[in-house]
């Protein structure tokens, strides 16, 4: 049976046990359960601190785990990442006094507060700088005040939280980071393993895309697939309305409003979008 880890709490816990539902998997029924076996599907999913999922997939305790990029990076556990998963977005900066720190090379000597001192300790060692790496638990963002630090490297949205503590954003993002489905560093994969990877797959399509339905007089036709190429090309077919097809193709979700804007100004009529639920592509 296949072990997957999923987060137990935080904010990635709620969106993954939903898009393992949506790909047809047995969830728990309530937070308080640790583990569910789905025996239909072959699956054994234990629910886990997020920070310690990486850990539990790289030792091959585990099979997959679903976690954050940065906690991986972080844990520096030998797990990689086989398919991003497009929930739990972050950005990970550097922030200083303003005029203290300019640029990557001003990071020399200094003393970075972080709570992922992993990730942090592998950018700069990439980057050939050498610095001392303070691990913080929490916030850090008062670190520089305290007199712990000169500099945080932590998760910014607005950058709100950095500015009221009286510093700014320095250089570009250290990493962007999603939720993220991980294995161990070259375990080979299964039947099992494959089967889940398509179904998630098939969920992010299905979140992404929805299916145009429309009917076109034939002498547009070759103008109105050229707004709906389809994924690998529309369907068509006669109606019994002399001079007229019906058409079907999937398109961006984002690009709805302004194909159905564009199908109708060229004479298109009878338009219409059905989400997707699940898709095999």
């Amino acid at each position: 049976m296949l072990r997957v880890a999923v987060p137990n709490k935080g904010s990635l816990s709620v969106p993954a046990v939903q898009m393992l539902r949506e790909a047809g998997y047995q969830q728990r029924s309530t937070d308080r359960d640790l583990v569910c076996r789905d025996l239909d599907n072959g699956l054994e999913f234990f629910y886990l601190r997020p920070r310690d999922i990486a850990t539990y997939v790289g030792s091959g305790d585990l099979d997959l785990g679903i976690t954050g990029r940065d906690l991986l990076i972080d844990s520096g556990a030998p797990a990689e990442e086989i398919l991003a998963l497009d929930f739990g977005g972050s950005t990970f900066r550097f922030a200083a006094r303003p005029g203290t720190v300019t640029s990557l090379e001003d990071l020399a000597g200094k003393r970075i507060a972080t709570s992922y001192p992993g990730l942090v300790e592998r950018y700069l060692a990439e980057h050939q700088v050498s610095a001392r790496v303070i691990r913080l638990d929490g916030a850090v963002e008062n670190a520089v005040r305290l007199g712990v630090a000169d500099v945080i490297a932590d998760v910014v949205s607005s950058g709100a939280t950095v500015r009221q503590a009286g510093l700014e954003l320095v250089g570009e993002p250290i990493l962007r980071s999603e939720a993220v489905l991980i294995r161990r560093c070259d375990a080979p994969s299964n039947g099992v393993i494959s089967q889940l990877v398509r179904r998630l797959q098939g969920v992010l399509v299905a979140r992404r895309y929805v299916m145009l339905a429309y009917d076109v007089p034939t002498d547009r036709l070759e103008e109105a697939c050229r707004l709906t190429p389809g994924i690998e090309s529309p369907t068509v077919s006669p109606l019994a309305r002399q001079g007229w097809v019906a058409v079907q193709a999937m398109i961006l979700r984002t690009d709805l409003h302004r194909v159905m804007d564009e199908l109708y100004d060229l004479g298109a009529r009878a338009i219409l979008a059905t989400d997707l639920h699940a898709c095999r592509l």
